[in-house]
């Protein structure tokens, strides 16, 4: 018999701190997307993801972890080659989990890559 799981939803995981919006130093560095849909025709979404490093992704939905604006996914960037933070915010709906799970998934494949050395070996 084989244990089954089932995925948490992506808004009901809560990430330890925060992140802030933008970068401290730079203004304008924080993109207002209208869709996951509009997201998904830029580099952020189809580009190199190590020099568009992903460090971090909250989806808040109104009712969770206190959360009172509309459903809302906040991704969070390192350009590494130019070591610029930045970020992005749209509009998600439960029809795009998904879609944004499986592109997360990538984006967690690349930071693992980077710290594959430390961490312990799968049993």
């Amino acid at each position: 018999m084989t244990k089954q799981t089932t995925a948490v939803p992506l808004w009901e995981i809560d990430h330890p701190y925060y992140a802030a919006e933008g970068n401290h130093y730079k203004n304008g560095l924080h993109n207002l997307f209208a869709s996951w849909a509009e997201f998904t025709e830029t580099t952020f979404h189809d580009g190199d993801r190590d020099m568009n490093l992903l460090y971090r992704w909250d989806w808040k939905k109104p009712g969770h972890h206190g959360w009172g604006g509309t459903e809302t996914l906040l991704l969070f960037f390192i350009l590494q080659r130019k070591a610029i933070a930045c970020s992005a915010e749209m509009p998600v709906t439960t029809a795009d989990e998904a879609a944004v799970r499986a592109w997360l998934t990538e984006c967690a494949d690349t930071m693992r890559a980077t710290w594959e050395p430390l961490l312990p070996t799968p049993a």
